[in-house]
């Protein structure tokens, strides 16, 4: 009686789980075919931009009016690439100095205080963030650096490298920690200080989880809306200095994709800079793909 009813209960577990595994299975196929339709359907919009407007004048030109039939994304293309490179220019060294401050400096009861406290960074809006980009760090750079309207690149840069610092601080963190503890203590032992342990024996061992933290935020950067949209200034041109408004692909997005007719040039040249920015996207996953490998493989 007990040998019938264990073998009863574990048929009932066999069933389940291959139930479960039907469920994940399913979950997983339709979510690469929903990811497979948006990138068709964006796809299949973009290019037939270049019905109207050649790929050169497009990623070429940076005269946007589409009253007049421009359409050059020049600007906004160099526009994301600059705030993207200056917040992590700004955000790279900070995040990473605090990684190594919650891994190796701070005494254990801080370093429980701060993990949570720098995760709860994440749950921010980013229109949080812009508002207080647009009424305290505009004003700011206005009087400070003596500059007309105080929006522009310096503006959105800070903003996204405060935005970022979560994810290199925890990755980098993470990734510090996982180092083993006897190369650690093999450097001490060799008579090497705590900073040289750090900064020669724990970084480079560490460099490719330090690396896909600097990615993963540089893919948060480049794709941030509201939060650059509210201090860049959104203005289509060339970004000549720090403080010169500009615009990105995404704020660009956002600002027109409301007053823009589907199906025509511009609204299809819209879906092609949302497809500029998957682009992008994908190769940086890649990239991260690539350096997880390579953490592997050490």
């Amino acid at each position: 009686m007990v040998f019938a009813t264990g073998n009863r209960k574990h048929q009932l577990k066999l069933v389940s789980d291959r139930y479960i595994r039907y469920l994940f299975i399913t979950s997983a196929f339709l979510m690469t075919i929903i990811i497979a339709s948006i990138i068709v359907f964006v796809g299949h919009q973009g290019l037939m931009t270049f019905k109207e407007v050649t790929p050169l004048e497009f990623f070429l030109s940076a005269k946007w009016n589409p009253t007049s039939n421009q359409f050059g994304t020049l600007s906004f293309i160099s526009g994301s690439i600059y705030v993207t490179l200056l917040a992590v220019i700004i955000g790279a060294p900070l995040g990473l100095g605090g990684a190594i401050f919650m891994a190796k400096i701070a005494p254990v009861w801080l370093r429980e205080i701060m993990r949570p406290a720098t995760d709860l960074y994440v749950a921010i809006p980013s229109v949080v963030y812009g508002y207080i980009g647009l009424t305290i760090f505009v004003p700011f750079i206005r009087t400070f650096f003596d500059v007309p309207t105080g929006f522009g690149l310096f503006a959105a840069g800070i903003i996204l490298s405060v935005m970022i610092l979560p994810t290199i601080i925890s990755i980098s963190e993470d990734a510090i920690r996982a180092v083993p503890k006897p190369l650690e203590e093999a450097s001490l032992a060799l008579g090497a200080t705590r900073w040289q342990t750090i900064s020669r024996v724990l970084l480079p061992a560490a460099l490719p989880g330090i690396l896909t933290s600097i990615i993963l935020a540089m893919a948060r950067a480049i794709g941030e809306t509201m939060a650059v949209q509210m201090v860049i200034g959104n203005t289509p041109q060339m970004a000549k200095s720090l403080f010169t408004p500009t615009s990105t692909l995404p704020s660009e997005i956002v600002v027109e994709m409301g007053n823009t007719p589907f199906g025509t040039a511009w609204g299809n040249s819209l879906f092609l800079m949302a497809l500029v920015l998957l682009a992008i996207s994908m190769v940086m996953i890649l990239i991260i793909r690539r350096i997880a490998k390579g953490r592997i493989a050490y």
